[in-house]
């Protein structure tokens, strides 16, 4: 009886065991219910459809597997950079009918399978250069019924729409006047004028000065400055490393007006114009790698220097200093083997105040501008080896500065004045024209220069701002382009410095400022 119940007992475990076996297996074998997919309060979602309207911004923790994406209707004016991290499998979206005004650059990083997207119907003036980059696939891009500025910024655009094998549908622009209502597919690339310049501080030397003069001397370039205030002639070098000017020598001038550098067959040296003590010119040793003076600039000929001009004439060597004193007289040195000697006396007694060489036409000529006259044109006689008066450069009573330039085939002088405009005159063939007058009181220098194929003239004022002009060549004239804050400029010097474009204003009040030319491209 025992061994029966015994018996029973475990015939009974064994089939709740069973049972619960079964009960087990029923529960793993059953299926789930489908989970819903994560959707934000603003949206209507699937597992591979989302459907947003009225969101702030846009929305997050959409279905990873979202196919398509429709934000129609909502109130974000802009979409920031990786805006749809983690739709990879987004195929198509469409952005529409909402006030959206501006995208990030990488807005769309990380839709790699993205192939449909429009942007129609918002309010965009402008996209960011290569918006449309990460999109490695995109077949089909709508970009209708929006007020597209078609300026510099939208000129990436328009290249490439030429390009891409993107279906686009046809976009207008809003903007400009000249372009409004123009199909942005057929926009000529020619009418994008996005290249301009700038003139940025690159460099401040902490002294005054009044000249400044660059000159290559043994493969490296170096700079002349004349520093009364500090009663010398500081020549700094061009360091190609560090890209700046660095200290290099000084020459003893208490009172100097100008330094003028020469290299002569070779050799160096420096022609030092003092209002009081002399003047005298300095030779460079490179055994001793110092300036030594080599001689005596005669002080009853030149009395107050103002400027110095060194040239050549028919492989001959020439300097001319301008004297600016009632007694003085604007005189000419020759070299001749081992020295410049007194070659000729120019302009007696008439304040001179700049000179300029001209050697235009294979016929030389030096212009002599004066603070008591009119400026006076001397032109080289090849058979007395002088300089003969020519005539008078009469539309100006009197001048600080001459300069000159040209521009296509013609023929153009530069004259500051101090009280009253400043000048621009033309060469007709036998006389100058005036072609404009530049605003400019208190005008002691100005210098036209040219920069890759750019014109420009720098006007400084004791009084105001230094101004920078741009020549237009469908105008034939000078365009205001830019302030600079200098100080009581002497000078202006345009020096380039292996890639770097440099425009140097020594200031007689402040500090010598260095500026760099730049080039914008303001379609970047």
């Amino acid at each position: 009886m025992a061994g029966l119940q015994a018996r029973r007992g475990s015939g009974l475990r064994l089939l709740a065991l069973s049972t619960l076996g079964l009960c087990l297996m029923l529960e793993v074998g059953a299926k789930r219910p489908p989970k819903t997919p994560p959707c934000p309060p603003s949206c209507s979602c699937t597992r591979d459809t989302a459907f947003c309207v009225d969101s702030k911004a846009v929305p997050r923790n959409l279905p990873s597997e979202v196919i398509s994406l429709l934000l129609n209707s909502n109130k974000f004016t802009l979409i920031g950079d990786n805006a749809f991290t983690g739709l990879s499998h987004l195929q198509y979206l469409f952005i529409e009918n909402n006030d959206i005004w501006a995208l990030s650059k990488f807005t769309f990083r990380g839709l790699k399978s993205l192939t449909h997207l429009s942007l129609a119907n918002n309010n965009l003036q402008t996209l960011p250069r290569d918006i449309f980059r990460p999109l490695d696939i995109l077949s089909d891009l709508d970009l209708r019924g929006n007020s597209l500025n078609c300026d510099c910024k939208v000129k990436w655009l328009v290249e490439w729409l030429a390009h891409t094998n993107t279906t686009v549908a046809p976009i207008y622009c809003a903007s400009p006047p000249r372009f409004q209502e123009h199909k942005v597919q057929d926009l000529p690339l020619r009418e994008f004028d996005c290249i301009t310049t700038d003139f940025v501080l690159y460099q401040t030397l902490s002294f005054p000065a009044v000249s400044a003069e660059p000159f290559l001397y043994s493969s490296d370039l170096y700079l002349a400055l004349a520093q009364p205030g500090a009663s010398a002639c500081t020549i700094l070098k061009w360091d190609y490393v560090e890209r700046q000017l660095r200290d290099y020598d000084r020459i003893p001038a208490p009172s100097a007006v100008h330094c003028k550098p020469m290299v002569v067959d070779s050799q160096l040296y420096v022609v030092v114009a003092q209002l009081f003590g002399g003047s005298y010119i300095y030779h460079w040793d490179p055994n001793t790698t110092r300036f030594t003076k080599l001689q005596d600039i005669d002080p009853q000929r030149v009395r107050k220097p103002n400027d110095l001009e060194a040239f050549r004439i028919d492989g001959d060597w020439y300097f001319a200093v301008a004297d600016s004193s009632k007694a003085g007289a604007t005189s000419l040195y020759r070299w001749h083997q081992n020295g410049f000697y007194s070659h000729q006396a120019l302009h007696p007694w008439h304040r001179d105040t700049d000179l300029e060489f001209v050697d235009g036409e294979g016929k030389p000529r030096l212009i002599v501008s004066s603070s008591s006259q009119a400026p006076v044109i001397y032109q080289w006689s090849r058979t007395q080896k002088q300089f003969v008066a020519q005539g008078e450069v009469t539309q100006v009573p009197d001048a600080q500065a001459v300069k000159h330039f040209r521009a296509g085939r013609d023929s153009y002088l530069c004259l500051s004045r101090y009280i009253g405009d400043s000048k621009i005159l033309r060469w007709e063939g036998a006389r100058f024209s005036e072609v404009q007058a530049l605003p400019s009181r208190g005008s002691l220098a100005l210098q036209p220069f040219l920069v890759g194929g750019r014109r420009y003239l720098a006007l400084g004022s004791d009084f105001s701002f230094t101004q920078i002009y741009q020549w237009d060549d469908g105008r034939q004239k000078f365009m205001r382009f830019q302030e600079l804050a200098v100080q009581a400029p002497r000078a202006f010097c345009y020096m380039p410095a292996g890639d770097a474009q440099l425009l140097l204003a020594p200031s007689f009040k402040g500090q010598t400022l260095v500026y760099r030319h730049v080039v914008v491209d303001l379609s970047a």
